[in-house]
């Protein structure tokens, strides 16, 4: 099912005491420092490599790597893992799996798969890029998509194959022609470095075509994470309805154990973890089936009726939340109750209210200078209809509550303005016509794998809750310059309806760093900094 990695006989004895498997997707690493892993990881989203392969190419040779050969990682370990099993099994200490972390590379995951790997809120996870990293080139002469084993055995196997393979000739064939057009349209200027010039212009490429790429295309995940959100994540993804996530847990607990084996035995006890896993299963099932008889079946129909609702709508909000956040501000600096301080917030007047705000939150010099958790005294509910891709990016905002729908065809898609411009509006709405027609074709017998063949231009609705804390942090950093401009457009709207819908203007002011400017060569500015960084660094 997965491609196998071909190392030389000195590869492989770099690599064997680092990893924990060389011929597998999933491995864990071994007997390296945390600050190689955390390295390894952030290259790894911007690299098409493996990272078995990106270990050897750029890290082996900066590293003394000598002195691990002689470590022994076996002792103790027996009295160790007695004393775990002790305390986690007999005692049913949870804290003690959060003393234990691994760092776990999950590769050749489909885009559906990197969604529930990355549930979990207390696991840090790193994605590849679909911004940075093209896909039109094969490897053991396959384009890079998930071959759902159900699909491929059954009537339609050979049209998603075949279906599949058209999709990404059609963006191997366009990524070149958006490239040509970003050159004639963001012509060189003299004070912007060959190299920048040449990553900004291929990520505007990228970033254009990749909403022809289907759910199915593969991904690479780097995940570190205790052992008590991997026993989360594992028994979730074994209760999972999509194949692909509980053949996949398997394999991930094969090589967790390796490392980590007393954080993870009760994952398949049936007492235990199969008991858990039961519950999931049959609160889904018995979810399903109450609310498709209360509230219909989904419609199948919807594509010649996309939706046309609002992109981003607020929900839901407290109208006396700012009151209740400079209440919060107040209540560590003195001897009063809420209740009261919320009564005198009341009489304040707008020069005091911000004033009070203005003390709190600072002299913000840049977006990581973040006011307290008085910030967290009110929330926003947003309902979002946008593009698969960028949803991607905003679903990896663990600190909020976050929901969503199936990923289908029925909402519509939007076209990039680059693909306008770049005169292949045809070519990119066959391509999607394509993904539509085969999802039809296979969700009546598949409902569940038909998700794979969604293009990641088609909407999805997905509901967004968080504090005004989180809304700080995500609304900042999603709208920064070099952010991909179908997020920016969703995070820029959620501030905006801040102020204006919930009429929270003190806070809204406060995220000072949302950039609300359309920039359209998106990495230069980004892409410059790092170079001067890379520079000053030599």
């Amino acid at each position: 099912m997965y491609s196998r990695e071909n190392f030389t006989d000195d590869e492989a004895a770099k690599l064997r005491p680092y990893f924990t498997n060389l011929d597998q997707p999933i491995f864990a690493l071994t007997n390296l420092p945390e600050v190689v892993k955390g390295a390894l990881f952030a290259r790894y989203s911007r690299s098409d490599k493996s990272l078995r392969r990106l270990f050897l190419d750029e890290f082996v040779p900066d590293l003394d790597l000598s002195g691990d050969l002689s470590v022994d990682a076996t002792v103790g370990l027996r009295r160790a893992e007695e004393l775990y099993d002790r305390v986690f099994l007999e005692y049913g200490d949870d804290s003690v799996a959060q003393l234990g972390g691994v760092h776990l590379a999950c590769e050749q995951s489909s885009n559906l798969l990197t969604k529930i790997l990355e549930w979990g809120r207390l696991a840090a996870y790193l994605e590849q890029s679909t911004r940075y990293i093209p896909y039109d080139s094969r490897v053991d002469g396959r384009y890079r998509y998930y071959r759902p084993r159900e699909v491929l055995t059954a009537r339609h196997g050979a049209r998603y194959v075949a279906d599949m393979d058209a999709l990404f000739d059609t963006y191997r064939e366009m990524l070149p022609t958006l490239d040509d057009w970003a050159r004639k349209r963001y012509p060189k200027d003299n004070a912007t470095s060959d190299f920048v010039y040449k990553q900004t212009i291929k990520a505007k490429a990228c970033d254009s075509v990749r909403g022809m790429l289907p759910a199915s295309t593969l991904s690479n995940v780097g995940i570190y994470g205790t052992g008590q959100a991997f026993e989360s994540m594992l028994l979730r993804m074994k209760a999972h309805p999509l194949p692909e996530s509980r053949a996949y847990a398997d394999d991930m607990l094969a090589e967790l154990r390796k490392v980590i084996p007393s954080f993870l035995t009760r994952v398949d006890r049936p007492d235990r973890g199969g008991a858990w896993i039961n519950y999931l299963q049959s609160n889904a099932s018995q979810t399903e089936e109450i609310v498709r008889r209360v509230f219909g079946a989904r419609d199948a129909e919807r594509a010649s009726a996309p939706d046309v609702s609002p992109q981003v709508r607020l929900l839901d909000f407290d109208p006396a939340g700012e009151d209740r956040v400079l209440a919060a501000i107040a209540f560590s600096s003195t001897d009063k109750s809420e209740s009261e301080l919320l009564r005198t917030v009341q009489t304040l007047s707008a020069d005091d209210r911000s004033r009070l705000m203005s003390a709190y939150v600072g002299d913000r010099s840049n977006r990581r200078h973040k006011p307290g958790r008085a910030f967290e005294r009110t929330t926003y509910r947003f309902e979002v209809v946008g593009d698969y891709g960028a949803f991607r990016d905003l679903q990896r905002h663990r600190m909020l509550t976050i929901e969503w729908q199936p990923l289908t065809p029925h909402l519509g898609y939007d076209i990039p303005e680059a693909v306008a411009e770049a005169g292949v509006t045809t070519t990119f709405e066959k391509a999607l016509e394509r993904s539509a027609n085969l999802y039809s074709t296979l969700q009546p017998e598949h409902p569940i794998e038909a998700g794979y063949a969604v293009s990641l231009a088609f909407r999805v609705r997905y509901v967004m809750q968080m504090n005004a804390r989180e809304a700080m942090h995500m609304l900042e950093l999603r709208s920064a310059p070099q952010g991909h401009p179908a997020y920016r457009s969703v995070v820029q709207q959620m501030h905006r309806q801040i102020a204006d819908i919930a009429g929270h203007r003190l806070i809204a002011a406060a995220m000072q760093h949302v950039d609300h400017e359309v920039y359209e060569l998106e990495r230069l500015a980004s892409e410059g900094a790092a170079e001067r960084r890379r520079l000053n660094a030599i």
